[in-house]
């Protein structure tokens, strides 16, 4: 395990050296000056050049590129064009922010479709069978700002039941974050459960047919303990790794659900940096993102491992 483990590090260290080139290398080529939208109507010649020198756009590209790494392994992901902060502590600022709905949209999201999953597959041709394939395909084909849209105008408009938009820290009043962060993680987790609901469905509907499912229920085991102990562990690893994916994107930061509540996450942070050309914010959020997905991808892969020990031989 513990090689396994080591392999897996040392692939995610070569994959997000490859996202720094890939992400520095497109932004050279966006157009247009950074450092001249930055100062805006406060341009002189003296403050340019003194921002371009600090911010090392003076330097050779390889030579930026190196004194990038340089830095950002110490933790400095430079300074902001815009507000002269530190990167690093305006895109550590935003994690928590997303951290919070997206762990929410996820449990949200578990919540509702491993249930209609189990039950979808194990009365595979029933009615409760064809209404749940109706929702899920409803929640792949709605997009989420028009359901998002819907929510606010049904429980802020007509009901009044949750504010519209806004953001309350949880560790400052956990009933106020709740009340805020229930409509965006509820409109992110349908889009979600509607995806993992087809996963769960297809399969338990694949592991039921195993002969060693048909073996215990022919011991006559109850169809509890044989769906508990045979069945859901196996149907559960192609399942993590959908979830996996839908948290790691929603850590990358649903910008759209973001900018339509109002929520200061990672993917406003990244929307308003792509606005104003704020280039070291933008690499700093993307940076954060890659390393979040990675880690995520590091932790599934462990946990693939423990459900299916054989993984780790591979």
């Amino acid at each position: 395990m513990a090689r396994f483990v080591l392999r897996r590090l040392l692939q995610s260290c070569v994959v997000l050296l490859g996202v720094t080139l890939v992400v520095f290398l497109l932004l050279q080529l966006v157009p247009g000056d950074p450092v001249r939208v930055a100062l805006g109507t406060r341009f002189d010649p003296q403050t340019y050049e003194a921002l371009r020198a600090r911010a090392g756009l003076d330097q050779p590209l390889v030579v930026q590129y190196f004194d990038y790494l340089r830095r950002a392994l110490t933790g400095d992901l430079g300074v902001s064009f815009r507000s002269g902060q530190p990167v690093t502590s305006i895109v550590l600022a935003r994690l928590p922010a997303t951290l919070s709905l997206a762990l929410t949209a996820v449990l949200f999201a578990l919540v509702i479709a491993v249930p209609l999953g189990i039950v979808s597959a194990m009365r595979s041709g029933s009615f409760v069978d064809h209404a749940t394939r109706v929702f899920s395909q409803f929640g792949v084909s709605v997009p989420d700002f028009w359901m998002g849209i819907m929510g606010i105008l049904l429980f802020a408009g007509v009901l009044g039941w949750l504010p519209p938009s806004g953001y309350v820290a949880l560790t400052e009043d956990p009933a106020r974050w709740a009340s805020h962060v229930a409509l965006p993680a509820a409109t992110v987790g349908l889009v979600t459960a509607s995806i993992l609901t087809r996963f769960i469905r297809s399969s338990m509907l694949e592991v039921l047919s195993e002969d060693y499912v048909r073996t215990a229920q022919a011991k006559g085991l109850r169809t509890r303990v044989v769906v508990l102990r045979h069945v859901l562990r196996n149907a559960l690893i192609p399942v993590v790794t959908v979830v996996a994916v839908q948290l790691a994107s929603l850590l990358g930061g649903v910008i759209v659900i973001e900018v339509l509540f109002a929520w200061p996450g990672i993917g406003r942070l990244t929307y308003d940096a792509v606005q104003a050309r704020d280039y070291p914010v933008l690499q700093g959020a993307v940076l954060l993102v890659a390393a979040l997905f990675l880690l995520v991808n590091l932790l599934v892969d462990i946990l693939y491992a423990r459900l299916d020990p054989r993984i780790t031989v591979k």
